[in-house]
């Protein structure tokens, strides 16, 4: 999302911390994602931004939506989006969870571990499971591999025992990080999941249907990143090289950042200018608490200065505004050398991951979101 003229009026009209989300750009990277992936099904993380407007305005154009949660589910259904179009995608699920949205008609249920299995077959039973691998995310800068998934041989075992306790293996998952460089990493992770399409279709007689390619598209921030475009000729080539042996293969997809992530830009002010010994510090009035969690492995938004874009910079430690330590922005970043109370801050491309998170902490909101058509 670009700072335009309309941006810059609103970033002095309204009290910050706050996002501003355009609808019109959701749209277009929804229309995007449809052509670049061939007959995927675009299952949308809520967890990316569950804010009501992205998710009526995803209903209207058809997604699906991957939750996490019964939270998510309930929000969901309280917008008259069906049971049938949600997929319960975390690993780490609450039995009781799992009976209600069994029960609601939810059918798909992601698994990468024994205990996992025996609760969907408790309180889901009949249902369709899909393993899930641990992919290598190195090339990723917010990495999930070490937490969500198992190793092939492992996930062969997974899907065998799924259909020992009257599951349905329906497929395989995988998650190559989010915000991933390398668009390879698909082709990669697609061979490695017709290996064990293949094995269980061979050793076991169990005839998998469906391929999720999770999320991980990058958006542009402060690095070169391969478009949708490129990353889905190489997932189209891939699944017409390696799962030529699945008739009819039903495809996956569950962006997050790759659609909401553009559309949003955070609007902060600065509350505090310091110098502590050598350094110069920049308080603003949001921070790791208030919707800038991802910096504090290092992720690297493009912070705007308004009005002085152009000006010399210098380098500052960013912080955020409450009272504890881990509130650190980025310890190193160039700033605009006259940066000074009141300024406003953009945090570009920030539609995904930054309101979810926002917190109470210290008795400070969260941002408030504004939708750009309607302001």
């Amino acid at each position: 999302m670009e700072i335009t003229p309309k941006l810059r009026e609103v970033a002095h009209k309204f009290e910050t911390p706050f996002v501003v989300l355009d609808l019109n750009l959701l749209q277009r990277n929804y229309e995007r994602l449809q052509r670049s992936v061939k007959n995927a099904v675009i299952f949308y993380a809520v967890k990316a931004n569950s804010n009501v407007s992205i998710l009526e305005t995803l209903k209207e154009m058809g997604s699906c939506f991957d939750v996490a949660s019964r939270g998510e589910i309930e929000k969901l259904l309280s917008l008259n989006i069906s049971a049938s179009r949600m997929s319960f995608g975390n690993p780490i699920k609450r039995e009781e969870d799992i009976a209600f949205s069994h029960k609601l008609g939810i059918n798909y249920f992601s698994v990468d571990s024994e205990m996992e299995i025996e609760k969907v077959a408790r309180n889901a039973p009949g249902s369709r499971v899909y393993g899930r691998i641990q992919m290598s995310s190195v090339d990723s800068d917010w990495p999930l591999s070490k937490k969500f998934g198992t190793d092939m041989d492992h996930v062969k075992e997974l899907m065998v025992y799924s259909k020992e306790l009257g599951l349905i293996p329906y497929g395989i998952s995988f998650h190559v990080g989010s915000q991933t460089y390398n668009k390879y990493r698909w082709k990669e992770a697609i061979l490695q999941a017709s290996d064990i399409f293949l094995y269980l279709q061979e050793e076991h007689n169990i005839h998998m249907q469906m391929l999720n390619l999770g999320g991980g598209i990058p958006i542009q921030h402060t690095k070169p990143i391969p478009s949708v475009e490129e990353i889905g000729e190489i997932v189209d080539e891939s699944i017409e090289t390696y799962f030529d042996f699945v008739p009819d293969l039903k495809v996956f997809i569950e962006p997050g950042r790759s659609m909401v992530g553009d559309i949003g830009t955070m609007v902060s002010s600065v509350l505090l200018r310091s110098r502590k010994q050598t350094e110069e510090w920049v308080y603003l009035d949001a921070g790791v608490f208030h919707g800038l969690m991802e910096t504090i492995e290092n992720f690297r938004y493009e912070v705007v200065v308004d009005g002085k874009e152009d000006e010399e910079m210098k380098t500052f430690t960013l912080a955020g505004p409450t009272c504890d330590s881990v509130d650190m922005i980025y310890q190193q970043i160039d700033l605009p050398a006259s940066i000074t109370y009141g300024d406003i801050v953009y945090f570009k491309n920030t539609g995904a991951y930054t309101v979810e998170y926002g917190t109470y902490f210290n008795g400070i909101r969260p941002p408030k979101i504004y939708i750009l058509d309607y302001i």
